[in-house]
């Protein structure tokens, strides 16, 4: 009885290969796969950053049927745009960080680029790091923000369109809510 028990517990555990390693079905599509014809090179329909003219342009051409694509075959729209970029070595977005090496006032506030409406920064404080980051909401009606931590001022710069043909403009008389600072007397300022 023990040794038939033992006999059992070495089979379970010996690694039992597959007679067959491969399928047939797999071996002749892979058979098959060395006949396709070379297409023609995907290089060549390319267009490097300075020749997008369009949102055509960006577009990916996609890559060869048996092969697996690269983020440049099958990326497209501001995600070429992007690859297109940084291959040339120009910094689409902007990613630097913001000037956190003095504080921002209301006379020289901190920049931050936006080309939308509204653009969010994260102020860490001044010197950097010195509360936890506070996200601060600023508009196109609203360019100016001030840090309630720290203080420091930052004012959105729109490098976007003058207009972006949406028709946005007409609110319906929405007048945005008031805060604190529309109370304040003048002379504080």
């Amino acid at each position: 009885m023990f040794l038939q028990r033992s006999v059992i517990a070495v089979a379970r555990r010996a690694a039992v290969a597959p007679v067959v390693r491969r399928s047939f079905a797999v071996s002749t599509i892979r058979r098959d796969a060395k006949n396709v014809e070379p297409h023609a090179s995907v290089g060549q329909k390319l267009k490097s950053f300075n020749e997008i003219q369009s949102e055509e342009d960006l577009l990916g051409p996609g890559a060869a049927p048996g092969t697996v694509p690269t983020d440049l075959d099958q990326s497209t729209g501001l995600e070429r745009l992007e690859i297109l970029g940084k291959m040339e070595g120009v910094d689409i977005f902007d990613m630097r960080p913001l000037d956190s090496s003095r504080k921002g006032t209301i006379d020289n506030p901190i920049p931050v680029k936006s080309a939308g409406d509204e653009q969010y920064a994260g102020c860490t404080g001044v010197p950097a790091d010195s509360h936890i980051v506070t996200w601060l909401g600023m508009s196109r009606e609203r360019p100016m923000e001030r840090c309630p931590e720290c203080g420091s001022v930052y004012k959105m710069e729109y490098v976007g369109p003058e207009d972006d043909g949406h028709g946005h403009h007409d609110h319906h008389g929405y007048e945005e809510p008031k805060t604190f600072a529309n109370f304040v007397k003048p002379e504080y300022w």
